[in-house]
């Protein structure tokens, strides 16, 4: 019989899920493409989804994520703020560090 490990990870405030895995995706994708609606399509979210996605995030983090620009003739688009670009890879860091440490407790255990 062969184990396998899975686990999530996520950050609560007050007992309450706000930041995960899910959210840390679309955040590297905007920075990425610099575009809110461009991350969406990506992973087949609605633009609609995705602001409230992000509107729901900058409530609960109490900081903004995002500086928008209106369209126009040379289009709109999104960039992370600098509190949401350091959040976004504090988490990400965190989480790998965090797997790895898993990863190694895990093989001790079930792959002896």
């Amino acid at each position: 019989m062969t184990f396998s490990l899975n686990y999530k990870i996520w950050v609560e405030k007050n007992g309450q899920k706000i930041f995960g895995d899910g959210p840390c995706d679309i955040l590297q994708r905007i920075e990425r493409t610099g575009s809110l609606r461009m991350a969406a399509a990506e992973i087949n979210m609605s633009y609609s989804q995705a602001w409230k996605l992000i509107d729901d995030l900058e409530r609960k983090l109490g900081f903004p994520l995002l500086v928008k620009t209106a369209g126009g003739t040379s289009g709109g688009g999104s960039v992370l703020t600098e509190e949401g670009k350091e959040f976004a890879i504090r988490f990400s860091e965190f989480r790998h560090e965090a797997g790895e440490a898993l990863r190694k407790t895990f093989d001790k255990h079930f792959l002896k």
